[in-house]
């Protein structure tokens, strides 16, 4: 099966103020932004949440990206009059990367707060305790939150981004190499330095190839799981592995792995990986697919790790992720199903 939705979207994209305010022109602490496609109950609870932050001075973007229009009429009636607030509408569905790239380019804050629109802050003072957290780390880019399931207590197994082996420690703070989209905040001088996501991957691991490109430049990736959002999961609008999802997975990792310099003979025990673990999740159309993708995809010059960037990755992700033999027992054989 061809995934049409592999094409790379364009670069901008018309958007209209449909309620709300711009940002103020002087300077504040962070953008909230939030991507909206339907999910109309999440989507008000997600802004609601957004909305009782306190400590901080910010602003909310919301880019709705083609939902259905009553969506929209619902999200502009309950909150157009809020303050600090806003709702876009793009012309299109520009995905993931590309959502929250225009949404970013919206607003001035120092800091980018994003969260899901099927997930909430855990508390009022999220926004605020992050901005603490890159004023008191100068070399920090990027801080992950710790993603709960809908219980408010147990982490989000299907959205632990993390090495398997630290899942034990998702109330702790740790430094990683990348982060999740559910709730995440990025330092805006380090997006400025790495220039976004990039568009062409539309969605899934749109984070980590930001992160390599930030780590490149010097800056660090944190986690703090004292810092949560929770996940509700809806699977409204959710891309099912079943369909495009695994797809996307397989043909964006291996095309970042080729932006930094490796080959396809290095990249065969992964692409054997993902094999398996396609046929013992009857995913292997997709998979096939993935790696056709890849395979097809013209990249730009390949790029080469710096010694020091080689060194954060061994220390803060390959050494906790094991060889590749433990790697392949856990990812295709412990786990029974794929995330639904």
């Amino acid at each position: 099966m061809r995934i049409e939705m592999l094409k790379s979207p364009p670069a901008t994209s018309a958007t209209r103020l449909v309620a709300g305010s711009r940002p103020p022109l002087g300077a504040y602490d962070a953008d909230i932004i939030i991507l909206s496609l339907n999910r109309t109950a999440e989507t008000l609870e997600a802004v609601q949440s957004a909305l009782a932050q306190r400590g901080a001075a910010y602003h909310i973007t919301v880019l709705d990206q083609c939902s259905d229009p009553e969506t929209v009429v619902e999200i502009a009636r309950t909150f157009g009059k809020s303050r600090n607030f806003a709702l876009y509408a793009a012309t299109e569905n520009l995905g993931v990367a590309g959502g929250r790239n225009l949404a970013t380019s919206l607003g001035h804050g120092q800091v980018i707060v994003a969260l899901d629109n099927d997930a909430t802050f855990e508390g009022k003072w999220v926004v605020a305790r992050a901005i603490r957290a890159f004023a008191e780390r100068p070399p920090l880019g990027a801080l992950g939150f710790n993603i709960l399931a809908r219980d408010g207590v147990e982490p989000d197994k299907f959205s632990w981004g993390y090495p398997a082996r630290l899942i034990d420690r998702y109330r702790d703070r740790f430094d990683t190499t990348t982060f999740v989209g559910a709730g995440h905040a990025i330092r805006r001088a380090t997006w400025d330095a790495v220039g976004g996501y990039d568009e062409s991957l539309f969605f899934t691991w749109e984070e980590y190839d930001f992160c390599l490109n930030a780590i490149a430049l010097g800056w660090s990736i944190g986690y703090d799981g004292r810092l949560a959002v929770i996940h509700k999961v809806s699977p409204e609008g959710r891309v099912a592995w079943s369909a495009n999802r695994m797809t996307y997975f397989v043909r964006n990792r291996l095309i970042i792995a080729r932006k930094w310099g490796e080959s396809w003979l290095s990249l065969t025990p992964r692409v054997m990986g993902y094999l398996l673990k396609a046929l013992f999740n009857r995913r292997l159309a997709a998979t096939i697919e993935g790696v056709r993708a890849a395979v097809n995809t013209d990249l730009p010059a390949r790029r080469k790790m710096p010694n020091e960037m080689r060194s954060y990755l061994h220390a803060h992700e390959k050494q906790h992720r094991g060889s590749w033999l433990a790697r392949l027992r856990f990812e295709v054989f412990a786990q029974a199903k794929l995330d639904p």
